[in-house]
């Protein structure tokens, strides 16, 4: 079944490597995929519900950021790297879900990018937006399996901080609330600040993806304890509040290990030091070498 599943996958994936053709999606193959979008939305909703009740100290779980494929593809205008195709590899390479970021200047993913990919992938899809009413639209149509909500600023490079979440309780909450209508679980992005997390479980959030940035850009010994040890108290707030709580931020080869070995955190979410990884040594390999560190990094 699952060498089926596979054989599917990729002929699926040679049908939309090129956006031109992909009205050459057989009938078939649309209604499989649609059947089986329906059948991963149970399946992710008894997931939701399962995760919030994970003891610590299960598998921690790597979920891949696809965004930068996008970034080179568009350097040239063409369209290849493809996204799609990348997303695959990651999941065959051992990733559970896919991440990817619709920002309003569309930098790096495009919104025929999102709607393939949920037409596509076989794990979960993980939308990473602002809260700006356009990307809400979107997402309410495609039916991520997952949001997640950041800030953005388009002078940026990257995602500089975690959400506000205090100061937007009440949009935040009016937003979470929509996408629960339509059976969208909601991540919120936010620092490890103790009342970032209460007010995130108190307008209805399901998880919280912990900034780890901070972290990552830590220089000397004292300052990475510091950031592990806000990070780790963090984690056993969300934990006990009944969130879900996953990281990600700045993650790397080097850095990952002790945050993987911190028992309260579910999911570590990078895109950046992966692709980098990849133009060296392929994109399979850099996903299991990463979820090889990510695995191991819980016996720490």
């Amino acid at each position: 079944m699952f060498q089926q599943t596979l054989r599917f996958r990729f002929v699926k994936v040679a049908k939309i490597s090129n956006p031109k053709n992909s009205s050459q999606v057989t009938k078939k193959a649309y209604n499989h995929a649609t059947s089986q979008s329906n059948e991963k939305s149970v399946i992710f909703e008894q997931q939701k519900q399962d995760s919030v009740h994970l003891e610590a100290g299960t598998r921690m779980q790597l979920a891949i950021n696809i965004d930068h494929i996008a970034t080179i593809r568009n350097a040239r205008g063409g369209i290849e790297p493809n996204p799609v195709e990348a997303a695959h590899i990651c999941e065959h390479a051992g990733a559970v879900g896919i991440v990817c970021h619709l920002r309003e200047d569309r930098r790096h993913i495009r919104d025929n990018d999102v709607r393939q990919l949920r037409k596509t992938i076989t794990t979960k899809l993980d939308l990473e937006m602002a809260t700006t009413d356009e990307i809400i639209g979107i997402a309410l149509d495609v039916i991520p399996d997952l949001v997640t909500l950041v800030p953005e600023k388009r002078q940026e490079l990257t995602t500089e901080g975690g959400l506000d979440v205090v100061s937007q309780k009440k949009r935040l909450a009016d937003v979470i609330k929509s996408f629960h209508n339509k059976k969208i679980a909601v991540s919120l992005f936010v620092d490890p600040v103790q009342s970032q997390i209460e007010t995130s479980k108190e307008i209805g959030a399901d998880m919280v993806e912990l900034h780890t940035g901070e972290y990552a850009n830590a220089r000397s010994d004292r300052e990475v304890k510091d950031q592990l040890g806000r990070i780790q108290s963090m984690a056993t707030l969300g934990r006990s509040l009944g969130l879900t709580v996953n990281g990600g931020h700045g993650l790397d080869y080097r850095n990952v290990s002790p945050i993987a070995a911190i028992k309260e955190i579910h999911e570590v979410s990078i895109g950046h030091a992966v692709i980098i990884r990849a133009l060296f040594v392929g994109l399979e390999n850099a996903v299991q070498e990463m979820l090889k560190l990510v695995v191991s990094g819980r016996s720490i």
